[in-house]
């Protein structure tokens, strides 16, 4: 039986967009999503950490761009026709996340979430909000202000 929103009286939903890195498949909430683009010539900038690839000039705004595979610890692969960059706005900083793969948006039940395991697919849990339980997958639903410290999202400015 899902759990109620008191305040409602209705079960509270969860908006994602799912995408996967290796073979995991990730969730993120889609009103942090401002867009998502096919790869991209990627200006390289030295001295970022490794996780940092450079930047890209999205309709005049220079971006940084982050390989979520490598943040998220997981081993290299080439890019291919399915990688994509996620755009998303996090603390006012707008920056592109390279996934190996967008599937689709997702509504699941609040109800059918719980909290992550210590690791989750590999993954840090400090990097995960809940796991989803759908039907025949687990969902990861990542905090991607976790995912960079306040330093590092500071950093990404002077990129």
């Amino acid at each position: 039986m899902a759990k109620l929103d008191v305040e409602n009286g209705i079960d509270s939903l969860l908006q994602l967009v799912s995408f996967n890195i290796n073979e995991e498949e990730f969730g993120l909430d889609i009103l942090k999503v401002q867009e998502i683009n096919r790869m991209v010539e990627i200006t390289r900038v030295p001295n970022t950490p490794d996780f940092v690839v450079g930047v890209i000039n999205l309709r005049g705004k220079v971006i940084p761009i982050i390989d979520l595979r490598a943040r998220l610890g997981m081993p290299d692969r080439a890019y291919d026709k399915d990688t994509r960059i996620i755009v998303v706005e996090l603390e006012g900083k707008v920056i592109g996340f390279i996934v190996d793969k967008v599937n689709e948006v997702l509504r699941i039940s609040k109800s059918i979430t719980e909290p992550p395991p210590p690791m989750a697919g590999g993954v840090n849990s400090d990097f995960i909000t809940a796991v989803g339980k759908l039907e025949n997958r687990l969902l990861i639903l990542l905090d991607l202000n976790k995912v960079l410290t306040t330093k590092e999202q500071e950093e990404l400015v002077e990129v």
